[in-house]
């Protein structure tokens, strides 16, 4: 004990308890990895002591300093204002823990991506939080930093067949089964349907568009999606393109738009004077909303969280580059189903949103 009481905080825990510094950091820290019952030892032995941790001198004993490229996307702001506050929130969690944020302008998904990740894999990073809006071009990019040593995890779009360490998102394809699945119980049988989504060759817009597909013939007999547009996030045609729809297919029950780009349709509906006509699901939730919500415009829409998305890709990367944490190959969260009635529950609609 005499050797122990040389000692201070972390290694006298770890002394007294019998363990590892690592494990008696996972235990005040509260990361996974450790059992009930040394987990209990180990806080009862800090409480004993009257140890605080301070987050500078953790990060200095670790002898880590990380930095972090960021490759996000401004625009749609609506969408992506949310990931952004959701990376710096839990960005602001890390500092003075030997992090630091190295983000770089990219115009709008699927645009400016490829120059901006170049750009960061030049400046000796240990990680980068991407969404890669191409992802067949970004996937030799993102390949060429892995080999590197630099880990990275996509964001709420994926680049499947890359080398990437990880990815946070909605399973897209559930996003569009759950989508399929309420439009079919809101229609009758033999209903025709459309779906607009943003391009094709992002991964979460054809898997959305897939699963939705797939899940609506499925369960609406006789069912018919008789149109996907690709609209590629312009307002204006998303709109256009919208409207001719609903002139050509004056028989349409229902849409689908499976990026959060809905307000040009909202327009096109009432311009067509539509909207209690069409049954219209969408993606996510932002103030500008709430107006087409309560007319019943929006039936529904698809909740992929973004925030939280944001959150959980700067937490994970960093608890694996300063601690060693596991970092999983796919993490999908639970998309959740906004109605009306729900509409009170969601951060965007009660003023806490960016958008």
């Amino acid at each position: 004990m005499r050797a122990a009481r040389k000692q201070s905080g972390i290694p006298l825990i770890a002394e007294l308890a019998g363990v590892s510094i690592g494990t008696v950091d996972r235990a005040l820290h509260g990361r996974p990895g450790i059992n009930e019952q040394t987990l209990k030892r180990i806080l009862k032995i800090a409480r004993q002591i009257g140890y605080k941790p301070n987050a500078a001198a953790r990060a200095l004993s670790t002898g880590r300093h990380v930095r972090i490229g960021i490759c996000i996307p401004k625009e749609i702001a609506y969408f992506y204002d949310e990931l952004w506050d959701g990376i710096r929130d839990e960005g602001n969690r890390y500092s003075g823990r030997g992090v630091d944020f190295v983000p770089v302008a990219v115009p709008e998904l699927g645009r400016g991506e490829q120059s901006a990740f170049k750009k960061l894999l030049t400046a000796k990073l240990s990680g980068v939080i991407v969404t890669p809006g191409n992802p067949e071009a970004m996937t030799p990019l993102i390949d060429a930093a892995e080999r590197q040593g630099t880990r990275v995890v996509c964001v709420s779009t994926d680049a499947p067949v890359s080398q990437r360490s990880s990815v946070v998102c909605i399973e897209p394809r559930l996003n569009g089964l759950i989508a399929g699945e309420l439009m079919a119980n809101f229609l009758s049988v033999r209903a025709k349907v459309a779906i607009v989504t943003g391009m094709l060759k992002t991964v979460d817009h054809s898997q959305k568009t897939e699963g939705f597909v797939a899940s609506f013939r499925e369960r609406c007999p006789g069912g018919e999606v008789v149109a996907v547009i690709e609209a590629h996030e312009h307002p204006e045609e998303s709109f256009r393109k919208t409207a001719n729809l609903l002139e050509s297919e004056p028989e349409l029950s229902g849409i689908y738009v499976n990026t959060v780009n809905c307000l040009p349709v909202c327009r096109a509906l009432a311009t067509m004077k539509s909207a209690h006509k069409v049954r219209l699901i969408t993606t996510d939730l932002f103030r500008k909303m709430i107006p087409y919500f309560e007319r019943g415009t929006i039936a529904a829409s698809i909740h992929q969280q973004p925030y939280v998305q944001g959150q959980l890709a700067v937490r994970s990367l960093v608890e694996h580059l300063l601690h060693g944490a596991e970092l999983l190959r796919t993490q999908y969260l639970n998309p959740s189903i906004i109605l009306r009635s729900n509409l009170h529950l969601f951060r965007e609609a009660n003023g806490l949103g960016s958008g």
